[in-house]
């Protein structure tokens, strides 16, 4: 089967995202099939073409890239919620070129591929997020989980995250092409029962099949002691915590209840900075910027405990399933896709997002009883094994061949 992936970030851009499409592609190349990824090429660069082991990864230029209010302020590739012209061209001749079988969307990528969609190949629509009513993707307004969209709504949310003139682009942008989208897709696959809901699937009678993110199956032995950073680490048993330094990933809510703890282990920060990242961090937290996916992984497997408290739907965050492979128990938000992930008093602890007391008690529970953390650590590892490659791709595929099939 002849597989194309569209991405607006690939590996070395690192995200939960961006790790997923590269290991399903990379899955699916192995089982012999003929895999490509179409996805962006860095502002200012001219696309390319490189290969990732047995995965062909076209970097395609984007116009809107020259355009500022569309840009991405972090200087990261951007796919916007409407056709990109310079993209939509790429990825015609792609087609053409290539004949796909499938095409697999997983993020706003899709909105250039659209204009030049072929009927006779069926389009895999993956939700990572819940872009198609939020601008923002996140589903948070003022703070806290979006009761549902509304345009006059959505436009002030949107203006208050990106600015005026870029907010009311994204959200007309984005109100304009959610009709031709679902029109368009033969299957979707939202990553969690939340993305599902908040995505409003069933209500607007859409096919659909809920597959979580999945990691590799061997995950907890793709770690490296080689990093510099892997040495920095803490020597005592430590606390956990991956991903973006972000409000919305409830950093904040985290050091706030650390705080006020009595004597608690070391608190270890892995992620990229953001614009409300603190400045600085209190004594005995350590901080990483930017670390590989390896030494990621070094850290996971010396940690004792790991927190993701969100206060934003998480969809389905990998750091979860990447804890659990390891043996980690969790203490989590009972929020998004983190309740498809831990079970709460089995394989980890839920707290109420954004309550900082309530997941004081909940570290404070598991710091007073090594035995509990244990119970929970062990109970993950067969509960991962449906978060597994060998689990999730087998689905996929099954999904494929359906959609072919009726094509």
């Amino acid at each position: 089967m002849r597989l194309l992936m569209l991405s607006a970030l690939y590996p070395p851009f690192i995200g939960g995202v961006e790790q997923h499409v590269r290991n399903l592609s990379q899955a699916f190349a192995l089982r012999g099939n003929e895999v490509s990824v179409a996805t962006m090429a860095s502002p200012g660069l001219e696309s390319q073409v490189e290969d990732d082991g047995a995965v062909t990864v076209h970097r395609l230029r984007s116009t809107g890239h020259r355009v500022p209010s569309l840009s991405s302020p972090q200087g990261r590739p951007h796919a916007p919620p409407f056709p990109d012209p310079g993209i939509a061209l790429s990825l015609r001749r792609l087609v053409e070129a290539e004949k796909p079988d499938v095409v697999h969307a997983h993020d706003w990528m899709i909105r250039s591929y659209l204009p030049v969609r072929t009927s006779d190949t069926p389009l895999v629509l993956t939700l990572h997020n819940y872009g198609m009513v939020c601008a923002k993707l996140s589903y948070i307004y003022r703070g806290a989980a979006c009761s549902g969209p509304g345009f006059s709504k959505c436009l002030r949310c949107a203006a208050d995250n990106y600015g005026t003139g870029r907010g009311m682009v994204f959200t007309l942008g984005n109100w304009a092409m959610q009709g031709r989208e679902r029109s368009a897709v033969d299957m979707f696959v939202p990553v969690s029962n939340s993305v599902a809901v908040a995505n409003d699937l069933a209500g607007q009678g859409l096919p659909h099949e809920v597959v979580p993110n999945f990691v590799p199956d061997d995950v907890a032995d793709r770690w490296s002691p080689e990093d510099p950073a892997v040495g920095s680490l803490p020597d005592e048993p430590f606390w956990l915590y991956v991903g973006a330094l972000s409000r919305n990933k409830g950093v904040h809510v985290l050091l706030e209840a650390y705080a006020g703890m009595e004597n608690p282990p070391p608190l270890v920060l892995i992620g990229m900075p953001w614009p409300d990242t603190p400045a600085r961090f209190p004594r005995n937290i350590h901080v990483f910027r930017g670390l590989p996916h390896k030494a990621v992984m070094a850290a996971w497997r010396r940690a004792s405990l790991g927190i993701v408290p969100s206060i934003f739907p998480d969809p389905c965050p990998t750091v979860a399933m990447e804890a659990m492979a390891c043996g980690v128990p969790l203490v989590a938000s009972r929020i998004g896709g983190l309740t498809d992930l831990v079970t709460d008093g089995e394989t980890g602890l839920l707290v109420e997002a954004g309550d900082a007391v309530g997941l004081r008690g909940a570290l404070a529970r598991v710091q007073a009883d090594p035995g509990l953390a244990s119970r929970m650590g062990a109970a993950a590892l067969p509960k991962v094994r449906s978060f597994t490659a060998s689990s999730v791709v087998e689905r996929l595929g099954r999904i494929y061949a359906g959609v072919t099939e009726t094509a």
